[in-house]
């Protein structure tokens, strides 16, 4: 557990501990989020088309965060960057439970989008800074508290499904655990990251060709974990036909794959360095989403997932290490800038599923999703890492 602590006495240590809980109070608010689609599906009636639309929403609210919170980061700090984000992030998540009908829940998912990126891009932020503080990569290790958090979401939704709990009372429940975890850590936060600079930038950037690149492969990877944080459900609901209990167990496969992949990607990069594991991530992504869709059926789809989660675990954070790094802008500008990028696929695979299922099968539109995984390799082989 995080403790309050002085300025003075707070250690290197301290600081990674704490973005370690950040980040994990990130990853359960989204993960909550995820578990519930299927019911919130169900109870508003929503066919597969429908629901790929209702999730452009977050995509409203998440493109035009992403400039913004840069500018935001640069000139108010991440840590109070990443306060506002948090209690807006997960007050809107309470928003999305209580939402009786469409006309409610898309503005909430709009406020839910733009929260997202206040606390990402902040909390990575943070992390470049910590990551600073050390002699060796650690980066992973931070999305990896993310991943474990969503594994751990993921288990609750899959609780509260078996018991019938609304919703709107599980999300309650997760804003006073987000509370109270943020009070405990918020102290040990840089108060400045040593990567926020005080030179005066606007609030639009361009990245160069080497964050281009970065964005480029960010964008490949993050189609596939959209796909699988928003149809991972519905997939194993509709096509596997798993039993009620089992409807969330393929996001937590993947989810708990993808913690255990990215506290080990940090060891694997030192040694193999970063385009190998990248090339590798991606080959091994484009392989489980095949096998779940050659082998429909429960136990191969769970090996399939969890094979698509070791794929995805290391690209992220690879390459937000690598744009806070920038010696032409700011830590949080060139997170922006690369997360603008990637975060258009994270939004726009999710919708492009549900259209593409919509005409033809889910199956058809998940080995669609594959050929992304092949692409992130074949970017990496190119791109300045």
């Amino acid at each position: 557990m995080i403790t309050l602590a002085l300025p003075g006495q707070v250690t290197p240590r301290t600081h990674r501990l704490a973005v370690a809980a950040w980040f994990f109070l990130q990853g359960l608010i989204f993960a909550s989020w995820a578990s519930r689609i299927p019911t919130i599906q169900q109870r508003l009636g929503l066919s597969e088309g429908d629901l790929g639309l209702l999730l452009l929403a977050i995509p409203l609210g998440q493109l035009p965060s992403l400039p913004l919170t840069g500018w935001l980061v640069h000139q108010y700090g991440s840590r109070r960057t990443a306060l506002a984000g948090a209690m807006i992030y997960s007050s809107a998540l309470v928003g999305l439970g209580w939402a009786p009908s469409l006309w409610l829940l898309v503005p909430c998912l709009v406020v839910f989008g733009f929260a997202s990126n206040l606390m990402n891009i902040s909390i990575n932020t943070q992390a470049v800074g910590v990551e600073a503080l050390y002699p060796k990569p650690i980066m992973a290790s931070f999305h990896g508290m993310w991943s474990l958090a969503g594994f751990t979401g993921a288990a609750i939704g899959t609780a509260m499904n078996g018991f019938s709990v609304l919703p709107e009372f599980h999300f309650l429940l997760i804003l006073a655990l987000i509370l109270v975890g943020a009070m405990l850590s918020f102290n040990g936060l840089l108060p400045h990251s040593v990567s926020e600079d005080t030179a005066e930038q606007p609030l639009f950037v361009l990245p160069d060709r080497t964050l281009l690149s970065l964005g480029a492969i960010a964008f490949c990877a993050l189609i596939c974990e959209g796909a699988m944080f928003d149809w991972s459900g519905v997939y194993f609901k509709k096509v596997v036909q798993a039993d009620k209990a089992w409807v969330s167990a393929g996001y937590t496969a993947f989810m708990s794959t993808m913690a255990l992949g990215r506290f080990g990607a940090d060891w694997l990069t030192a040694r193999l360095g970063a385009r190998a594991v990248i090339q590798l991530s991606g080959c091994l992504t484009a392989v489980g989403l095949l096998i779940a869709v050659l082998f429909p059926t429960l136990g191969p789809a769970l090996l399939g997932f969890m094979l698509v989660g070791f794929g995805t675990s290391s690209v992220v954070p690879l390459v937000y290490s690598a744009a806070g790094r920038s010696t032409v802008m700011s830590a949080g500008m060139a997170l922006a800038a690369v997360s603008t990028i990637g975060f258009l696929g994270f939004l726009i695979g999710p919708p492009i599923i549900g259209l593409v299922a919509g005409a033809t099968s889910l199956r058809i539109s998940f080995s669609l999703i594959a050929l992304m995984g092949l692409c992130v390799a074949a970017v990496a082989s190119r791109a300045r890492l």
